[in-house]
């Protein structure tokens, strides 16, 4: 056994294990209570983080002051805008390590979904494999991975007689629309950010204004093309990270990047509203 799994794999393997036998064998169920543990654990490392994103929001209109100002000069800008941080506390790099946690954390699952629901494994063998002895299967227990209409231990997708590629199950199109709205959460300047820009002589403004945007629609696309091939059960986890990182994206700084896609829902049930007066 490696490094990596000892440290990582194995404890989630077995702390998804036992969620799995307290909930009745359901790994779905399983996956989202231990996820949802995982990320309140985490949320004391994270809210340092989110909470300079909000500051650093709040900043915007002087940002874009000091890039007019310094538009001409881009290290004076970068010096500018460091000595604005600091006067108002805000560490833009504060919260960095936990991310990277949670990136290590999506790994592990990476590498326990892969290495023990992966089809034509023998599941409870490969889970005994990661298993401390209290929670070690016997003979006669059953691994149940059915959850809802999928099994977890295969992808979400479905194979069309006529098509070169399966289709998305309703899984992975959740996955994706939950990874787009979570991105542009995410991003509270994208909009303004384009302005700002456009009124720079630095040409790096709009290749990382450009590149934010692409994300936005890439993770997305990213997301359902991996779910294609991985077992569901990964892809439960992203979705339910995901939705818990918006909650907490809107606690802390409200709908960002995706405020004028609520205003439209806003207007437009106004408007059915006054329809049916």
């Amino acid at each position: 056994m490696d490094i990596f799994t000892l440290i990582f794999t194995q404890p989630i393997a077995n702390g998804l294990v036992a969620i799995y036998k307290l909930v009745g064998n359901n790994f779905g169920l399983a996956i989202i209570i231990f996820t949802a543990i995982l990320l309140l654990i985490t949320r004391p490392l994270t809210k340092p983080y989110m909470d300079s994103m909000k500051k650093m929001r709040d900043l915007a209109p002087d940002i874009a002051k000091l890039k007019k100002k310094h538009k001409n000069d881009n290290m004076k800008f970068i010096q500018a805008q460091a000595e604005l941080y600091k006067q108002k506390g805000i560490n833009p790099s504060a919260g960095c390590l936990p991310y990277l946690l949670q990136i290590v954390i999506l790994i592990a699952f990476f590498n326990f979904f892969t290495h023990t629901f992966s089809s034509g494994n023998d599941i409870k063998a490969k889970l005994n494999e990661l298993m401390y002895p209290p929670l070690v299967f016997s003979e006669s227990d059953v691994i149940s991975t059915k959850f809802l209409y999928m099994d977890l231990s295969k992808p979400d997708s479905h194979p069309v007689d006529g098509l070169p590629f399966a289709l998305p199950g309703a899984l992975l199109i959740v996955a994706a629309i939950v990874q787009f709205a979570s991105s542009k959460m995410m991003m509270p300047f994208t909009e303004n950010a384009d302005l700002v820009a456009k009124k720079t002589k630095d040409e790096t403004d709009d290749i990382q204004v450009a590149m934010q945007k692409s994300f936005v629609y890439m993770l997305p696309v990213m997301t359902i093309l991996a779910g294609l091939t991985l077992p569901s059960g990964l892809a439960l986890y992203w979705v339910t990270f995901s939705i818990y990182q918006m909650i907490n994206q809107y606690l802390t700084s409200g709908w960002g990047g995706l405020l004028p896609f609520v205003n439209r829902i806003k207007l437009l049930l106004n408007f059915k509203d006054q329809d049916k007066l």
